[in-house]
């Protein structure tokens, strides 16, 4: 069955939650900012035990904070944002349970198994996501690197899952058309990833109610989890509760 999975997302040193595809050096388009540090919401998570949850740092100046929620869920949280095989090791050393890694495996734009080869001899297939959000191009989704920025040649089909599931644990996939909108998933790409994924997926953008984790579950046959943000009450949303998705969880 679908389960709820919470996010921090992190940008310039705040929680916040932003419409994804406008993200760039300047700023971006901000739906919320919190009162509260990143370790409060890790600290929500953990008292509720909504596991496999991600922080994600969006660009930099947020270390402190990302360093903060996982101290605060020792082996609770992912942690994303920046991570490639220098610095791997001290995320899952601070408290992350994986590692979730997109921009540094793209070399010029092109994929390159070297880089991923070299991640995962730090960190084991068993911690490493692999963050394959992606734009809407002509021919289905393509995966979009640098903030969502560049949309590489490399798309999300039956045949990239099916060879990058072989080294790594789990997928994040944003759908970075829909993020932070509120307009509604992606159906066409929910539907995608749950008759095609051979491991754990969890899909984000566009989420804006409870009804959207019945659509999830029942598009993909349960086999795709949802991560919500931008309409959750914990970060200024009005679409869905925190307590609605831990009783659906519980379910």
């Amino acid at each position: 069955m679908t389960q709820f999975r919470p996010c921090i997302d992190l940008h310039q040193g705040q929680v916040k939650q932003i419409v994804g595809g406008s993200l760039n050096d300047q700023g971006a388009e901000t739906n919320f900012v919190s009162q509260y540090d990143a370790a409060y919401y890790a600290g929500l998570y953990r008292q509720h035990n909504l596991t496999g949850g991600h922080v994600i740092a969006l660009g930099p100046g947020n270390k402190e904070q990302a360093l903060l929620a996982l101290q605060a869920w020792p082996d609770g949280l992912q942690f994303g944002g920046g991570v490639n095989n220098t610095n791997a090791a001290e995320f899952i050393e601070a408290g992350a349970s994986h590692v979730i890694v997109t921009s540094w495996l793209f070399d010029h734009g092109q994929f390159s198994w070297d880089r991923l080869e070299a991640i995962k001899a730090i960190t084991g297939k068993e911690r490493l996501i692999l963050d394959l959000s992606c734009r809407r191009t002509d021919t289905g989704w393509n995966i979009a690197t640098d903030r969502w920025q560049t949309v590489t040649d490399t798309q999300v089909d039956a045949e990239t899952l099916a060879k990058l599931s072989q080294h790594c644990a789990e997928f994040l996939i944003h759908a970075a058309d829909v993020e932070g909108l509120q307009s509604g998933i992606d159906e066409e790409l929910v539907k995608l990833l749950g008759e095609t994924c051979p491991i754990p997926v969890t899909y984000a953008g566009g989420a804006r109610s409870l009804d959207d984790l019945k659509l999830v579950d029942q598009l993909s046959n349960g086999k795709v989890d949802l991560t919500i943000g931008s309409a959750l009450d914990i970060f200024g949303g009005s679409g869905v509760t925190l307590e609605q998705c831990i009783e659906w969880n519980q379910r």
